[in-house]
C-alpha cells in the first residue's frame, strides 16, 4: 500500500512513454504531481530479418541478454523462438526487464538477474550471478537498442562494454542484434519553456538513463542546471547529472517505493 506523501512534489518522469506508466501511477497514488516527459523515443526497426534469424537460432545460444524492458517487448513482442524456450537462459539487468520476460511467457526458472536486494541493477551485478554458469565457445545473444541505422555494433554504453570484455576474456562469443531504435524526442516551444522553468522551480527530475540526460542537454544546450534537483537510478547516471552541472543529485534504486521514501527525506 502506498502511503500518502507528507509533502507534494512536481515530479518529471523521463523514461520512454510505455515504461513511465507504472511509475506515474505509483507516484500519483502517493499524491505527487507527475509530468511524463520522455527523453528517449523508442521505435521498432523496420528490418526484422536479423532478429528472425537470431530467434531461429535461439537454442544454439547458452543465454540471451536483454538490455532493457524495451529489448524484450520489441523482440519477443513481435515473434518468439521456434520450438519453445528450451534451456537457453535469459539475462536481465533489473526487475523491469525480468518482469517483461515473465509477461511474454519466459519461465521464471530460465531468467537470471540481480537479486531484488542488490545495491544496483546493472551488468556488473548480473555478472556475479551468471559468470560461474558460462560455457566457453558457446555463444551469447545480446538484444539491444540502436542510436542509428549505421551505429557501431560494439557501441553499447559503459556497462555493456564491460560485459562484452568479460565474455571475451572467458572465451564466449557474442552476437549483437539491434531490435529497436532510440531517438531524441521533438519538444515544441511550450515543452521547452516548461523544462526551463522546471530546471529551477523545485521540480524533481527522475532519470533512469544517462542517454536521457544527454538528450536533455542537446534540447536545452544553454540551460543552467545549478538549481535542479534530480534522482538517478544508477551511480553512472548520477555522475552524468553532476557532470551536466545539476545542483542536487540523489541516487535511488529503480523502485517506486524507494523513490517515494527518498522524496519524503527531501521534504
Amino acid at each position: 500500500m502506498v502511503r500518502p506523501a507528507t509533502t507534494v512534489f512536481d515530479i518529471i518522469l523521463t523514461r520512454p512513454a510505455a515504461e513511465a506508466l507504472r511509475w506515474a501511477t505509483g507516484l500519483r497514488t502517493a499524491g505527487h504531481r507527475v509530468k511524463t516527459w520522455p527523453l528517449i523515443e523508442l521505435n521498432p526497426l523496420t528490418d526484422v530479418m536479423r532478429l528472425r534469424a537470431a530467434l531461429d537460432a535461439w537454442h544454439g545460444f547458452q543465454a540471451v541478454m536483454f538490455v532493457s524492458r524495451a529489448a524484450v517487448t520489441h523482440a519477443l513482442g513481435r515473434m518468439t523462438p521456434k520450438d519453445g524456450w528450451g534451456v537457453t537462459r535469459c539475462w536481465a539487468t533489473g526487475p523491469g526487464t525480468r518482469q517483461a520476460l515473465r509477461e511474454v511467457g519466459v519461465p521464471d526458472s530460465l531468467i537470471d538477474s540481480p537479486p531484488p536486494d542488490a545495491a544496483q541493477f546493472d551488468t556488473e551485478t548480473l555478472w556475479t550471478v551468471v559468470q560461474h554458469t558460462l560455457h566457453p565457445a558457446r555463444p551469447v545473444l545480446l538484444l539491444r537498442g540502436s542510436d542509428g541505422e549505421q551505429e557501431d555494433p560494439l557501441s553499447q554504453g559503459a556497462g555493456r562494454d564491460w560485459l562484452l570484455r568479460q565474455l571475451a576474456i572467458h572465451g564466449v562469443p557474442v552476437e549483437i542484434v539491434s531490435v529497436y531504435q532510440r531517438t531524441v524526442p521533438h519538444w515544441d516551444k511550450h515543452r521547452l519553456k516548461e523544462a526551463r522553468e522546471a530546471a529551477h522551480n523545485g521540480s524533481v527530475w527522475l532519470f533512469s538513463s544517462s542517454q536521457a540526460l544527454e538528450n536533455l542537454a542537446s534540447l536545452l544546450p544553454e540551460q543552467d542546471w545549478s538549481a535542479t534537483r534530480a534522482l538517478a537510478t544508477h551511480a553512472r547516471i548520477a555522475q552524468t547529472a553532476k557532470d551536466m552541472g545539476m545542483g542536487q543529485v540523489f541516487f535511488c534504486r529503480p523502485n517506486v517505493n524507494e523513490v517515494l521514501a527518498l522524496l519524503e527525506s527531501l521534504a
